[in-house]
């Protein structure tokens, strides 16, 4: 088994940590990892995205051209990546500001109303462990303990009384993802 997955939104939606958490939950497991992040001068506000490879075999190269999975977090990073999924591939997105929705038919199309979600359950940092949730539905390559052992490691120490609370935001994330489009 070997996933390729891109990850990709704005600074400050938790694409990289995102990454991180999955890229450490295949190590929890004994996979082969590749964690690559890439983000603009920018930072917070600007566009970010992160490569993770999580395989039974060793990686040859953490650079590529074409996913497996793309999670797309904001419009930019639709009209950059839409393209770049695999046929029978799977795209997941938030559809909090997308204007343009995925339009390819020989994937597999996914929408979680994460913003709303993590509005809803009263805290927008758990965000992205809400889509997290929604991939992890989609393609179970990680246990969701070793998710759960990722995240407290990723986590500085002051933060673990979170992990309830993020435990909370994955399992929701499972039951609220929706199948938009069956690849064909």
């Amino acid at each position: 088994m070997t996933e390729e997955i891109i990850i990709a939104g704005f600074g400050g939606q938790g694409v990289l940590s995102m990454g991180k958490i999955l890229a450490y939950s295949g190590l929890m497991q004994g996979q082969d990892v590749s964690w690559m992040p890439s983000y603009g001068p920018e930072m917070r506000g600007g566009t970010s995205n992160v490569t993770v490879i999580i395989s039974d075999h060793r990686i040859s190269s953490p650079i590529l051209f074409k996913y497996d999975t793309a999670i797309i977090l904001n419009q930019p990073s639709m009209d950059k990546f839409e393209s770049m999924v695999k046929p029978g591939g799977l795209l997941i997105y938030d559809p909090n500001g997308i204007t343009r929705h995925p339009e390819r038919k020989d994937i597999t199309v996914c929408k979680v109303d994460a913003t709303k979600t993590a509005g809803e359950m009263g805290n927008q940092k758990i965000f992205n462990m809400i889509v997290l949730g929604g991939f992890l539905k989609m393609k179970p390559i990680v246990k969701l303990e070793n998710v759960m052992a990722g995240l407290k490691k990723s986590l500085p120490e002051r933060h673990h009384k979170l992990l309830p609370l993020n435990e909370e935001a994955i399992k929701k994330g499972i039951e609220i993802i929706d199948i938009i489009n069956q690849a064909n």
